[in-house]
């Protein structure tokens, strides 16, 4: 395979269709996590060197194996050092285009070589049984693909959000997995969060009354160059909305436990057009619920703001910051939230570990990524379009 395949290092377009030519495309409910238990300790096991070998530990104390595909900053930095963390799995094997990242990987988590695969030679991760997990981490445009196949290696899939770029390919999605009877989640960890189960409960259990009024925010000012795959239209689907404003969407549906009936969205304007020729810029929009509750929400590529904000009959509450891997920090009208911050992803990854040990259902499926991908799709139409457009899930 030719080396240009190496992912971000190569030219953003040509490296989709690199990978398509090489390898071709294969072809409500809302669960709330209880608040008492993001106070359980999440621990980490690092005495036991067979069990980081074999994913082993006399039966019972099975630890599952999770390869890591594509080592991108959010692998590097959060997911890898997460797994040293876990208590249910561990870190068993990479899929990467690079081999002197492979390499590096290989000596720093002491990973056997024979679960250090790259693109071409992923499909053969159905004949490793120390991996059992397949955690995507490409490019949004690359999910779908990438989990139709992991899923008929018979591997349990986590996709990083957004689950995919359109409906179609999250359908796709889901019916690989249940052809193939795996799991499919998706990377939701603030679902894992204390402050945002706090959130959940004081949204879902109206402790302050019904919920009146919603603010998210979740915007960052990108820099480097702009030929980068959160650009590309292909790679990425979006702009700042399908990055960033997707946790604005999560956070508003758990705050209420429903989903919206309709939105409203804008554009904002454009003033970095070397950077937004193919995506958004910014983007505001408003979700209407049932009940006549808004929720008012803007993400951009261009400011900072790190915002959840719920306003009930009796009562409020505020995250700020809300949507980071650590610092959060909350409020309500009796006073501060006094939560701790823990680490998300450890807890994110044990959650479905625990799901497949225990056969149980996944508090962040497949099938919620479908319908926050819908939405992400209504309100994409309505700022299109300047119409409301009416969410059908």
């Amino acid at each position: 395979m030719k080396q240009t395949i190496f992912l971000f290092r190569h030219n953003r377009r040509k490296f989709l269709k690199d990978v398509s030519l090489a390898f071709g495309a294969t072809a409500m409910g809302l669960p709330m996590a209880s608040f008492a238990s993001s106070c359980q300790s999440s621990g980490s096991d690092k005495e036991n060197t067979q069990v980081e070998q074999t994913g082993q530990d006399n039966g019972q104390n099975r630890k599952l194996g999770i390869a890591l595909v594509g080592l991108g900053n959010y692998a590097t930095n959060q997911l890898a050092p997460a797994l040293q963390e876990t208590e249910h799995c561990y870190l068993a094997g990479i899929v990467t285009g690079t081999p002197s990242k492979a390499e590096t990987w290989k000596r720093k988590y002491k990973i056997p070589e024979k679960n250090i695969y790259n693109y071409e030679t992923y499909d053969q991760i159905a004949d490793n049984p120390d991996i059992d997990i397949i955690y995507i981490v490409l490019p949004n445009g690359m999910h779908a693909e990438y989990t139709v196949r992991g899923a008929r290696a018979k591997k349990h899939i986590i996709s990083e959000k957004p689950m995919a770029t359109s409906v179609a390919d999250c359908q796709r999605m889901i019916e690989a997995c249940k052809e193939n009877k795996v799991k499919l989640s998706i990377g939701y960890r603030l679902h894992f969060e204390p402050h945002h189960q706090r959130v959940m409960e004081l949204g879902q259990q109206q402790v302050y009354g019904p919920v009146q009024r919603i603010e998210a925010e979740d915007s960052f000012v990108i820099g480097g160059s702009p030929d980068r795959w959160r650009l590309d239209k292909e790679l990425a689907g979006g702009g700042p909305l399908m990055d960033l404003g997707i946790y604005c969407v999560q956070g508003a549906i758990y705050t209420m436990g429903k989903t919206p009936v309709a939105v409203t969205a804008k554009f904002g304007e454009v003033t970095r057009p070397d950077f937004f020729d193919e995506v958004e810029q910014s983007i505001n929009w408003q979700m209407e619920f049932a009940d006549g509750a808004m929720a008012n929400c803007t993400t951009s590529y261009n400011k900072n703001q790190n915002l959840l904000y719920g306003k009930a009959e009796k009562g409020w509450w505020r995250l700020q910051p809300s949507f980071g891997y650590s610092g959060i920090q909350g409020e309500t009208s009796e006073g501060p939230m006094n939560l701790p911050n823990v680490n998300q992803q450890a807890r994110q990854m044990d959650d479905f570990a625990l799901c497949i040990l225990d056969d149980r259902e996944i508090p962040v499926p497949g099938e919620m990524g479908l319908r926050d991908v819908r939405i992400l799709e209504s309100i994409y139409e309505a700022a299109r379009t300047g119409n409301r457009v009416e969410i059908k899930v």
